[in-house]
């Protein structure tokens, strides 16, 4: 018919068939990552394919299928490879996959209404709550990741330091001498909270370091007492529960006794540490956790949930809710009908178009357990472990700082000034021979490989595999 402008298929069946395609591919790509390099750099023909002008036709599913499986899938960052040890991502699972293809199916808008995936992202806020020891008031809401759970904690701290007036005020007028607190190893993402939120990052004291890379407390008490006696307005401090360098765990007790005798919002950034409370054998390590104000933390690194699954816990639901809570005219609450259910996600972050994350986190808890979850993260532990005592077996590395969690930092050593240098363009060699892909920081002024361990596909080979690799790639450059 002429009016026909649906963008369903005229061939269900065809379509089907080339869905299960797709899907065993990628299978197949999960079953067999062992067999494909880390990473490669795309060549400048594949990268051509994506500068074409706009399609004003369509193309044949099973040519972009076809497109994706040669120009797309050979050149990602493979972090889902158990040799990829670069930054703190998650290697992600097939149960992880298969519920993100429901959740696109269903194509729910999570923001609010009367709806179950609306109860699904509630009952995975309660079993967060549950696990970190937040009361039943607790409120709990999926963001794209960290960087946006801290800041909505910055909010809800704002709002409790300034009260519900400087939604309408601003700043400006309310905000003069706020001040707050975390370590100098904290994420930048904290720094940019408070630039966002209108605070600024000049407001944000970076507190010393201890021996171990944690937040050094008498410090952070020193520096509120000074803000306290300038006449400054202290009301927010973020420790961090396995830090971006070394996963360090700030003392997080010391820091709360520090933030409640202050009257200061204690929050905790765990963007993969705070996983670790899945582990009966990590948990003990974040005590103290159970007494902040909010947690910020990703599903999508140790738990390994797909991209992206970002959460934040509040202690206070309801100061949570009015931070964020509007009731325009065309989201009306009613007593029945789809508009019903209230409070609604939405009333919680700034989003109203929101996709139904919670199903693959909610998928991940049930079909493996916490218990099953918490080995597997321990597990990654036992590996940095391991790696740290392979370091200090062989006389060219020198391990640079205590391996807390599942992060271990070192270096190659050669004679001379050329040091950081070297170790670089080893890192550089090591990702470019596809064998393992670790990553670089700057730890006390000294450049460090960086093997953050996340996926639980990891096992000591390939930890083998690594070390011997930056061993054949060092003696490659210093010998010819």
């Amino acid at each position: 018919m002429a009016d026909r402008t649906t963008l369903d298929p005229d061939d269900w069946p065809a379509l089907r068939a080339q869905g299960h395609r797709m899907l065993d591919d990628m299978f197949d790509y999960l079953e067999h990552l062992r067999e494909r390099p880390v990473w490669q750099p795309s060549p400048p023909a594949t990268r051509a394919t994506f500068e074409t002008p706009l399609p004003r036709s369509g193309t044949d599913l099973a040519t972009l299928h076809d497109t994706f499986m040669r120009d797309v899938v050979p050149y990602a960052v493979g972090n889902a490879h158990p040799c990829f040890f670069g930054w703190v991502h998650g290697g992600g699972t097939p149960v992880g996959m298969l519920a993100e293809m429901l959740a696109a199916g269903l194509n729910a808008n999570v923001g609010g209404r009367d709806q179950i995936p609306v109860h699904v992202e509630r009952q995975v806020a309660r079993w967060m709550a549950e696990l970190f020891g937040f009361p039943a008031g607790a409120s709990g809401l999926f963001v794209t990741g960290t960087s946006m759970a801290n800041m909505i904690a910055v909010l809800v701290a704002r709002h409790r330091a300034l009260g519900l007036a400087v939604r309408d005020a601003g700043l400006a007028e309310l905000g003069r001498g706020l001040v707050a607190y975390t370590s100098a190893a904290a994420h930048d993402c904290i720094a940019q909270a408070m630039d966002l939120t209108g605070i600024g990052r000049a407001a944000l004291r970076l507190v010393p370091l201890d021996e171990d890379y944690r937040i050094d407390t008498a410090a952070l008490e020193n520096a509120i007492a000074a803000d306290i006696a300038a006449g400054l307005k202290p009301f927010f401090v973020a420790a961090t529960a396995g830090t971006v360098d070394t996963a360090a765990i700030d003392p997080l007790g010391a820091v709360a006794d520090i933030a409640h005798r202050h009257g200061l919002w204690f929050h905790v950034d765990g963007a993969f540490g705070a996983m670790a409370m899945l582990s009966a054998e990590l948990a003990p390590l974040l005590d103290g956790i159970g007494r902040a104000d909010s947690i910020a933390f990703d599903f999508h690194k140790w738990a390994q949930v797909p991209y992206d699954a970002g959460f934040v816990l509040v202690r206070d639901g309801e100061l949570h809710r009015q931070t964020f809570a509007a009731n325009p005219r065309y989201l009306k609450r009613e007593p029945r009908g789809m508009a019903g259910g209230s409070p609604w996600p939405c009333d919680f972050g700034p989003d109203l178009s929101r996709s139904f994350r919670a199903l693959k986190a909610w998928f991940t808890l049930q079909a493996y357990g916490t218990d099953r979850m918490g080995a597997a993260i321990a597990g990654t532990c036992a590996l940095a472990r391991y790696c740290a005592e392979q370091v200090a077996a062989r006389p060219h590395f020198e391990l640079l700082a205590p391996v807390a969690l599942n992060i271990v930092c070192f270096r190659y050593l050669v004679a001379g000034d050329g040091i950081d240098d070297f170790n670089a363009a080893l890192v550089a060699d090591l990702q470019e021979a596809g064998i393992a892909a670790p990553s670089l920081t700057t730890l006390r002024g000294k450049v460090a490989i960086r093997v953050a361990i996340v996926n639980h596909r990891s096992e000591r080979r390939d930890i083998d595999a690594l070390l011997a690799g930056l061993e054949a790639l060092a003696a490659a450059r210093l010998h010819g």
